[in-house]
């Protein structure tokens, strides 16, 4: 029985950053849609219990910030203690105590940080990151390629640890912003840095999304990706199993990581391993999470 990710994103959309250049719209929820998220994460967490003989890894992509709210956190701890369960991630700033990751099972709970320079100081920020150092909790670290902050960016990877993976996303609305020196200048930092800054051509090509990786939302209306909007299936229905096949990509490229990480041809399921979902590359991960996912032939650089 393959293992499955699930990239899952519910109704939250309230953040306490204000960030201009995230694609997010940020909404400030009410109490009763809060309570809804509530009901509806409680209900997928009840869902990964109730499978314990099919392997599953969790990662939130939530809309805002999930951190902050304490049924996230709690929803983290519970599921990471799971035995059916192979890793619970997500994407946050992290502005929230890291107190609570202490009660996770560290082996299985993983964080994908982000630095947004606007929001909050590099200090704050690197001191949570020191905060998690010493729980021995597994996270990446990453931020927004402005060619403006390539020094405050280089500042940052010397006051992290060296075996914690800085990652940088491109920024891809300008297809000339970036000259040859900037990306070496990137790649200095982030090995992984060329590989984000194109759409990768997609449109029939082999993926994993649909398969052993699927988006679902707070209905548990499962889609391959958060990419394409047509639903596969929905996760409360007994015969869900069974929308989960091999299928090829209908969209014309790919650009975003927690999309083209599982295309078949880039081969980042054995450069990342299972830190797929946190985005941590095996080369940074500690030796037990170093298990190998699949074995695919990788052609990083082809492009």
């Amino acid at each position: 029985m393959k293992r499955w990710s699930i990239l899952y994103r519910g109704s939250l959309s309230s953040c306490n950053y204000a960030c201009d250049y995230c694609p997010f719209a940020k909404t400030s929820n009410t109490r009763s849609e809060l309570a809804k998220d509530r009901d509806e994460l409680e209900r997928f967490v009840t869902w990964v219990e109730a499978r314990p003989d099919q392997e599953i890894g969790v990662f939130f992509t939530p809309w805002g910030e999930a951190l902050i709210r304490k049924y996230y956190r709690e929803a983290m701890v519970r599921l990471s203690h799971l035995p059916n369960v192979w890793k619970v991630a997500i994407q946050t700033n992290f502005s929230t105590s890291t107190s609570w990751v202490k009660e996770a099972n560290l082996q299985k709970v993983g964080f994908w940080m982000t630095w947004h320079p606007t929001q909050t100081s590099m200090e704050r920020f690197v001191e949570k990151c020191f905060e998690l150092d010493a729980i021995g909790a597994s996270y990446s670290v990453g931020v927004v390629g402005f060619k403006e902050e390539l020094e405050n960016i280089q500042k940052l990877r010397s006051l992290l640890r060296p075996n914690r993976y800085l990652w940088i996303n491109a920024f891809k609305r300008d297809p000339k912003y970036y000259r040859p020196e900037d990306i070496r200048a990137f790649e200095e930092i982030d090995p992984y840095f060329r590989l984000n800054t194109v759409y990768h051509p997609s449109l029939g090509g082999a993926c994993q999304a649909g398969e052993t990786s699927f988006s679902v939302d707070g209905n548990g209306d499962a889609r391959r990706c958060h990419f394409i909007r047509e639903p596969i299936g929905n996760i409360y229905d007994s015969s869900f199993a069974s929308c989960l096949k091999p299928r090829s990509c209908t969209n014309q490229t790919c650009g975003c990581f927690i999309g083209y990480v599982h295309m078949d041809r880039l081969g980042l399921y054995d450069e990342f391993g299972d830190g797929i979902l946190e985005r941590i590359p095996r080369t940074f991960l500690p030796e037990h999470t170093k298990a190998p996912m699949m074995t695919r032939t990788s052609s990083i650089g082809a492009e």
